[in-house]
């Protein structure tokens, strides 16, 4: 699991990072709130934020909040606050604060395997909550929704939930079509083949519901995107299909 660790103590840093480490996680670590608030919005594979509640530029708290905006229906992050203070009060301002857990100061090495081991069983929730929130279940494309967020302008979403481990990218719709005079399973087929000849590492494909596909492309123009579309009409042509009454072209 990749986690961010922050705490204004180089030393301190040193010794959770080589805990971490130990226990075969990739470990980054800031002494300053802001520059690993920035780290974690452009490294969309951090998984998990370890803080100090006591840092300089922004406290603990402030961290474990805007770091939490981060998180939401498309990105899952497990928040820990450590702090030596263990006032009641304290730990009920780091959950109110965004706070998945809260642990003191410095860590004990088992509690914060534990801790972490839990938060990697949760994290792992998440995601598969976010893909079945997000992907078609036929196709493995976006679905409507998540294509038409990826559309939003300034929107880098499309780093965090890839369908069928592909990279998405941006612009331009088209729509394509299937018959169901063969019958559901065959027509299943049929969205199935097309969505894999659509599928691209260039490309952001949507399933926007029964026969209608929709692709974005990144830094293109209409000459492009007709290009495009139509040598995605020429790969569909050739396909075919066996079914029980005969060969479907």
């Amino acid at each position: 699991m990749r986690v961010v660790v922050v705490d204004p103590s180089r030393t301190v840093l040193k010794a959770i990072s080589r805990l971490l480490t130990k226990d075969g996680h990739e470990v980054s670590t800031f002494i300053d709130g802001p520059e690993a608030l920035a780290h974690i919005k452009s490294n969309v594979g951090v998984s998990a934020l370890i803080t100090s509640a006591e840092l300089t530029t922004m406290s603990g708290i402030e961290l474990c909040w805007e770091t939490r905006l981060l998180s939401g229906h498309d990105r899952a992050i497990y928040i820990i606050l450590m702090s030596s203070n263990s006032d009641q009060r304290h730990l009920i301002n780091a959950l109110d604060g965004g706070a998945d857990e809260f642990i003191g100061k410095p860590p004990v090495e088992e509690e914060l395997y534990a801790r972490l081991r839990s938060a990697e069983r949760l994290i792992r929730l998440q995601r598969e909550l976010i893909r079945l929130a997000m992907i078609d279940p036929l196709t493995g494309l976006f679905n409507r929704r998540a294509f038409f967020e990826r559309g939003e302008p300034g929107d880098r979403a499309g780093e965090r939930v890839q369908p069928a481990g592909r990279d998405p990218v941006r612009h331009g719709p088209f729509s394509s079509g299937s018959t169901t005079t063969y019958g559901h399973d065959v027509g299943d087929l049929v969205l199935r083949d097309v969505s894999g000849v659509a599928a691209s590492d260039h490309m952001t494909v949507g399933r926007l519901g029964g026969e209608e596909f929709a692709i974005l492309l990144e830094d293109s123009n209409l000459d492009a995107g007709l290009e495009l579309a139509e040598e995605l009409r020429a790969k569909m042509a050739e396909l075919s299909f066996d079914t029980e009454r005969g060969k479907l072209t």
